[in-house]
C-alpha cells in the first residue's frame, strides 16, 4: 500500500514537471519571430557547426594538455617496456620516448602531427607541469637518502664519491676551455659556462643506479651497499655544488653571489635545525596509515612546497628545496613508505614522463649536422666516461677494493640518466647551454647510462673465477626437508619466514611441513575442522604472500612431544624447527616462555634463575617438552626465539665452542637462499684450529665473497648485534652467551639455537 502511494506521488511530480516545461517551451516559440533567420541558418548548418565546435574544443589549452599527457604516458610506457626487455633501465626508454616525440623524429617526419600535438603555445603549460613532477621526484630522492645511514657508512664512500666528482669536474673545466670560443652562447661569461660544464660531467643518477643494483641483486652485498652510499653522497654533494653554481651564474660573479650563498646556508640550517626536529616529532606520533590523516599530510606537503618556493626565491632553484625537504623527512621507514606511496605513482608515472618529453622537444639531433659537432660530441662522451669511470675506479682501488669491485663501482657511478637531464635543463633555462651543447649532453647522458649494463656484464665475465670443488656439506642443495612444529598460530608466521630463508630458491627440491599437534582433551570432535582451519590460517596466508609451498599436518595427541619426535624421526626430514612460543625478551625479567605444547613455564622460576646467574635455556628449562625434542630427535633441531623477526638479511654467528663450528653450513644456506650477510665473530680463533671448517668457509668465500666476513680481533658485544636480524648459535653455547651478556640479553635480536647432530 505504501509503495503504491509512493509511485502515485512520484508520477504526479513527474507529470507536473513535464507540463510546466512544455508550457514554457511553447510560449517561448513566440520569441522566435525576431530571430527566424538566425535559427534557420543554425538548423541548416547543424552538423558543420558541431564539427566546428569539436575542432574549437580540441585546441583549448586544457584539451591539448590532456591529449599530450595521454600520448606521453603511452609512448613512455612502451619504450620503457622495450628497454626492460633488453635489460636496460626503463628510464632509458622514457628518455628515448621523449626524444622520439620531439623534433629529432616526430617533427622531422610527421610535422603536421607534431604541430597539432605540441603547438608552440602549449609548451609553457607542459613545462610548468613537468617542473611540478620534478619537484615531487626530487622530494622522493631526498627521502631515499637516509642521512643517518650516510653518517655511519661515509668513510670509504666519501673518498670514492668525491673523487668521482673532482676528476670529471676538472676535466669538464678543461672541456669548457676548449669549446667556449666556438660553442658557448653569446653574453655568457667563461666562469658560468665552465662551472656548468664541470657540474654536468660530475652527475651520477642515484635512482637509476639504485634500480640497477637491485635488479642485479647486489643491494644485499657489501659492494651494493657501498656503491649506493657513494651515489647518495655524490647526490648530496653535487646538489650543494649545483646550488652554488646557480647562485654564481645568476649573480654574475663569485662576489655578487655571496649574499645568495649566505641565504642558502641559512635556509639549509633552518631546515635541518628547526624544521627537521618538528617533522620528526610528528612522524613519531603519526606512524600508522590510520593516523596519517589529511591535516598531517598537508603539513608535509606544505613543507615540500614551501621549501621549493624559498629556494627558488633565494636563487638556488626550486628542485634543491624539494630535495632538501625530502632529506629532512622523519627517518622512520614505515612513515616514509606510507608517505612515498601517496605521491610516488602520480609523480613517477604521470608527471615525470612529461619532463622527458619536454627535454626531447628541446633535443634536436639534426643540429649536429657536421663532422666537427660530432667530434665534439665524442669528446664530451669520452671526457664524461674517463672522469667518472676512472675517478671512481681508482679511488675505490686506493681504499682497498679489489679490481673487480673497483671497476664495478666505476661502471655504476658512470650512470647519469635522469639526474643529468635535470641539470642540463637548468643550464638551458639559464641560457648557459646552447641548443647544440644541450643536445650533445643529452646524447652523452644516454650513452653513459646505456653502457652500464653491458660494462657490468663484461666485468663479470672478465673476472669470472673457476668453480672450486665445494665440500659435499655445502654443495648439497638437493632435497632439504623441514618440519616446522608450532603451538600458537601467531607464532607460525615468523617460523615460516625463517624456514623460507633456508630453502627460498630450492622449492622444487625441498619440502616444508607445518605441524600442529594439540592435546586430545583440548579438542572436541565437533569443532576439530574449525580448530584446524583457524590454526593454519595465518601460516597459509603468509605462505601465499611469500610464495612458499607448504604441507600441513594436524592431529590430536595424548603426548605431543613424543609424537613430534616420532614424526621427525620416521620421515625424511633434515631439520626440526620449533619456536620458543612468546619472545623471552618481552614481559618480566626475561618474559614468559612457552614450551612446544603451549603450556607456560613458570616465570618465577626464570626470574629465580636470572638471580642465580643461570641460563633460562640450560638443562633445567630444556627438561620436559623442549629437552625431549632436542635430545630424542635423530635430526638437527632448531629452537627459534622471536624478537620481532621480519627477514634474515643480516645474520651474526658467534663462535664460542666447537659446536658452533658445525653451524657454518646453515650460514651458507642463508647466503644462497636469502642473500644474507653473515658476520662470524671468532674472537678465540677456533676456525683456524679446524681445517675442515676453514675449507668450508673458503669455499663459501669463493662462491659468495661479498656475503661472509670474519671478525677475529673483536669481542662479542652489543654493538655487533645492533643492526642484525638474527643471531645463530648452538644450544650448547647459549648458557655461555647468557653468562657474558646477561644484562643486555633482552636487547638481542631474534635468536636461532641449533642442536646439530
Amino acid at each position: 500500500m505504501k509503495n503504491s502511494k509512493r509511485n502515485i506521488v512520484y508520477a504526479l511530480i513527474l507529470l507536473s514537471f513535464l507540463a510546466v516545461m512544455y508550457w514554457i517551451i511553447f510560449e517561448g516559440k513566440n520569441l522566435e519571430s525576431d530571430r527566424h533567420d538566425l535559427f534557420a541558418t543554425a538548423h541548416t548548418l547543424q552538423w558543420p557547426a558541431f564539427v566546428s565546435h569539436l575542432q574549437s574544443n580540441q585546441v583549448q589549452p586544457l584539451a591539448i594538455l590532456l591529449l599530450q599527457i595521454i600520448v606521453i604516458i603511452v609512448v613512455a610506457r612502451f619504450f620503457g617496456w622495450l628497454c626492460k626487455k633488453i635489460r636496460q633501465p626503463t628510464v632509458i626508454g622514457e628518455i628515448i620516448g621523449g626524444i622520439v616525440l620531439g623534433p629529432s623524429f616526430l617533427s622531422l617526419y610527421f610535422p603536421k602531427t607534431a604541430s597539432t600535438l605540441f603547438p608552440v603555445h602549449s609548451l609553457n603549460n607542459l613545462q610548468l607541469l613537468s617542473q611540478v613532477g620534478l619537484i615531487f621526484f626530487m622530494f622522493i630522492i631526498g627521502m631515499q637518502l637516509e642521512l643517518g645511514v650516510l653518517k655511519r657508512k661515509v668513510h670509504n664512500a666519501f673518498v670514492i664519491s668525491h673523487a668521482s666528482i673532482i676528476l670529471p669536474f676538472a676535466l669538464g673545466l678543461g672541456l669548457a676551455y676548449y669549446i667556449y670560443g666556438s660553442l658557448a652562447p653569446t653574453g655568457i661569461d667563461f666562469t658560468s659556462f665552465a662551472l656548468f660544464i664541470g657540474i654536468s660531467m660530475s652527475i651520477t643518477a642515484f635512482p637509476v643506479l639504485a634500480r640497477i643494483v637491485h635488479e642485479r641483486d647486489l643491494h644485499k652485498t657489501k659492494l651494493g651497499a657501498l656503491v649506493i652510499t657513494c651515489a647518495a653522497v655524490d647526490d648530496v654533494t653535487t646538489w650543494c655544488v649545483l646550488a652554488a653554481v646557480i647562485a654564481v651564474v645568476k649573480a654574475g660573479s663569485f662576489l655578487s653571489a655571496i649574499y645568495i650563498i649566505i641565504f642558502a646556508i641559512a635556509f639549509v640550517l633552518v631546515m635541518v635545525k628547526l624544521v627537521r626536529p618538528f617533522l620528526s616529532r610528528i612522524g613519531e606520533m603519526y606512524v600508522s596509515r590510520e593516523h596519517l590523516a589529511k591535516p598531517i599530510v598537508a603539513i608535509f606537503f606544505l613543507t615540500l612546497i614551501g621549501s621549493a618556493y624559498l629556494s627558488e626565491v633565494i636563487g638556488i632553484h626550486a628542485l634543491f628545496g624539494a630535495f632538501m625537504a625530502g632529506a629532512i623527512m622523519p627517518e622512520n621507514n614505515r612513515f616514509r613508505n606510507i608517505f612515498t606511496e601517496k605521491i610516488e605513482d602520480i609523480a613517477l608515472v604521470l608527471l615525470l614522463p612529461l619532463f622527458f618529453v619536454y627535454t626531447g622537444l628541446r633535443t634536436q639531433i639534426s643540429l649536429l649536422n657536421d663532422l666537427y659537432l660530432w667530434q665534439i660530441t665524442c669528446i664530451v662522451i669520452l671526457v664524461a666516461i674517463v672522469g667518472k669511470f676512472m675517478g671512481s675506479t681508482l679511488a675505490a682501488r686506493l681504499v682497498g677494493q679489489n679490481w673487480k669491485n673497483s671497476l664495478t663501482i666505476g661502471a655504476l657511478m658512470n650512470t647519469r640518466g635522469l639526474m643529468e637531464l635535470v641539470v642540463l635543463n637548468i643550464g638551458y633555462d639559464l641560457g648557459i647551454l646552447t641548443a647544440e651543447i644541450f643536445t650533445m649532453m643529452v646524447v652523452m647522458a644516454l650513452v653513459t647510462t646505456l653502457m652500464t649494463a653491458p660494462t657490468l656484464d663484461l666485468i663479470e665475465n672478465a673476472f669470472k673465477t673457476k668453480r672450486v670443488n665445494i665440500p659435499s656439506e655445502i654443495r648439497r642443495f638437493g632435497t632439504y626437508n623441514i618440519l616446522l612444529a608450532f603451538s600458537h598460530p601467531q607464532q607460525s608466521t615468523s617460523l615460516l619466514r625463517l624456514a623460507h630463508s633456508l630453502i627460498k630458491k630450492l622449492n622444487r627440491s625441498t619440502s616444508l611441513t607445518a605441524l600442529h599437534l594439540t592435546a586430545s582433551n583440548d579438542l572436541h570432535h565437533y569443532n576439530a575442522a574449525r580448530y584446524e582451519a583457524d590454526c593454519f590460517a595465518p601460516i597459509k596466508q603468509e605462505a601465499k604472500q611469500i610464495e612458499q609451498e607448504i604441507a600441513t599436518l594436524f592431529k590430536a595427541s595424548n603426548n605431543v612431544e613424543s609424537d613430534i619426535v616420532e614424526i621427525a624421526n620416521e620421515n625424511d626430514y633434515d631439520l626440526l624447527l620449533i619456536g620458543a612460543g612468546k619472545s623471552i625478551f618481552d614481559g618480566t625479567a626475561l618474559g614468559k616462555l612457552f614450551s612446544i605444547t603451549g603450556r607456560m613455564i613458570d616465570p618465577e622460576k626464570i626470574i629465580q634463575q636470572v638471580r642465580e646467574k643461570e641460563s633460562p635455556f640450560d638443562n633445567s628449562i630444556f627438561s620436559g617438552s623442549t629437552q625431549q625434542l632436542i635430545y630424542r630427535s635423530h635430526i638437527p633441531v632448531a629452537v627459534f626465539i622471536n624478537n620481532d623477526f621480519q627477514q634474515a638479511e643480516r645474520i651474526l654467528l658467534p663462535i664460542f665452542t666447537a659446536h658452533d663450528l658445525k653451524l657454518i653450513p646453515y650460514a651458507q644456506k642463508f647466503i644462497h637462499n636469502a642473500n644474507a650477510q653473515i658476520v662470524i665473530v671468532d674472537s678465540q680463533k677456533r676456525i683456524a684450529q679446524s681445517t675442515e671448517t676453514l675449507e668450508l668457509i673458503r669455499a663459501i668465500e669463493q662462491v659468495a665473497p661479498n656475503h661472509i666476513s670474519r671478525l677475529e680481533n673483536t669481542d662479542f658485544n652489543e654493538s655487533l648485534w645492533a643492526n642484525q636480524d638474527l643471531i645463530v648459535l648452538s644450544t650448547e653455547s647459549w648458557k655461555h652467551l647468557f653468562d657474558i651478556k646477561k644484562r643486555s640479553i633482552k636487547d638481542m635480536p631474534s635468536t636461532l639455537l641449533i642442536r646439530h647432530k
